[in-house]
């Protein structure tokens, strides 16, 4: 026969698992609806302005008429940018910092600036690029500026994910590949960064979502807010989706008029930035697959 103390225990137990477990239901579903909220205002009123003009064509009269492609194409180019610099060294950071820095003050302390860098406000990114890669480096309000300030943006996010990935590999695959005779980097290279690389995955998909929708490291660096061209190279300012939708919709030469075009620019970026993740998803799944298949 059980104790009446424990059968108590076990009730408070249940009873106190089963508010934690509502409670947790409640804030999840807040959230949620909150999301969906706040996506079906911008959709519902950026719909009304979406249209194959208004993706294809330049701006015209100061943003009141006309389109966004060269916007739109800006944005792309500053994302592609920054995650062809970030992506790269942040993976190769990640793998040093888990697989071959030592343990000790130098490893802890690189870790804890990662983590401080990737706390500071992006004005402040915005301004050390401005200072160093605009100014210093003589590269100019340019697409070159704004992409490498995007991309330290984006590199601790990158670095931590690649850490937290690789931590996540048993130690045994490690121990069995070098014990057959395999070197530390055939190791990493072969066995661990492929079963570890679907989840790497995860920081591509972060970043990009972070850089896409930034908007002070472009404002010192390279947007501009009425560029009806397309750049020519990599030196060249250019449009881009946050600032243009910052402007328009709180110094624009007309506000009302372009009010529209704010909901639907909007739309636009959100669009833009979940076919991004739709794409490094299914990369995602991709090597997932090819992990399990091996």
């Amino acid at each position: 026969m059980k104790h009446p103390d424990h059968v108590k225990v076990r009730k408070k137990k249940t009873r106190n698992q089963n508010l934690a477990f509502v409670s947790f239901g409640i804030v999840s579903f807040g959230i949620v609806a909150i999301l969906i909220v706040i996506l079906s205002f911008i959709v519902f009123h950026g719909f009304k302005a979406l249209s194959w003009d208004f993706i294809t064509k330049m701006p015209e009269d100061g943003m009141t008429k006309g389109g966004i492609f060269p916007a739109i194409i800006g944005t792309l180019y500053l994302v592609t940018g920054s995650m062809l610099f970030a992506f790269p060294i942040g993976v190769m950071s990640g793998i040093y910092i888990n697989e071959y820095a030592k343990d000790g003050y130098i490893k802890r302390f690189i870790q804890m600036m990662t983590n401080n860098l990737a706390g500071v406000p992006s004005i402040v990114f915005g301004l050390f690029g401005m200072s160093l890669f605009v100014n210093k480096l003589k590269f100019g309000d340019s697409i070159l500026a704004g992409s490498l300030t995007l991309g330290l943006l984006a590199l601790p996010v990158v670095i931590r994910t690649t850490e937290e990935a690789l931590k996540a590999i048993d130690n045994s695959f490690r121990i069995g590949s070098l014990a057959l005779g395999a070197s530390k980097w055939q190791t990493t290279k072969r066995v661990v960064m492929p079963m570890a690389f679907p989840n790497v995955i995860t920081g591509l998909i972060l970043s990009i979502g972070r850089v896409s929708g930034e908007t002070a490291p472009i404002l010192f660096t390279v947007a501009a807010y009425f560029l009806p061209k397309l750049p020519h190279s990599i030196f060249d300012q250019v449009m881009a989706l946050p600032y243009h939708l910052y402007v328009i919709s709180t110094s624009g030469t007309n506000i009302e008029a372009s009010r529209g075009m704010a909901y639907g620019t909007a739309l636009v970026l959100i669009i833009l930035v979940l076919i991004a993740n739709l794409l490094a998803n299914a990369l995602r799944r991709y090597f997932g697959k090819k992990v399990k298949m091996n």
